[in-house]
């Protein structure tokens, strides 16, 4: 069975080849993919505002803990080779030391991008005929 390919990625918004669903975030794996939460494993939206030159004020936002063992735990479970992390279009979703050790300790490659270039490489992973999985962040 293959990885199916990801079809588009905006802003919020990805669509998967052969499903009707439109995702905001979500897990694929050969044969399959569905909707993800990374908030169902703790994962939380911090933003603290940063005070810069005159009256300008940034805002950062962050993700923490992250993408956890257990987000991926279901994708490993149908036998990828090949990981790939989709932290979000401004890398805001966190992916601690345990998760990449996680992966590392079941035989599995990872790679952890920006998300448009997590989809880029997944999807040239999948249609070499790799057994890639991913989890992808589109927003932030």
């Amino acid at each position: 069975m293959s990885s199916p390919e990801i079809a588009s990625l905006s802003w919020g918004q990805m669509k998967v080849k052969g499903c009707s669903t439109t995702y905001k975030d979500c897990k694929v794996w050969p044969g399959g993919s569905r909707t993800w939460d990374w908030r169902e494993t703790g994962t939380n939206v911090w933003i603290s505002n940063v005070n810069g030159l005159g009256n300008t004020t940034w805002r950062t936002i962050k993700h923490s803990p992250g993408v956890q063992p257990a987000d991926l735990e279901e994708v490993v479970k149908k036998g990828v080779k090949t990981m790939v992390i989709g932290r979000g279009m401004s890398e805001a979703l966190q992916v601690p030391p345990s998760t990449l050790d996680y992966l590392k300790k079941n035989g599995i490659d990872v790679l952890v991008l920006q998300t448009e270039k997590a989809v880029e490489k997944y999807n040239a992973l999948a249609a070499q005929g790799v057994k890639v999985g991913g989890v992808f962040h589109s927003t932030c």
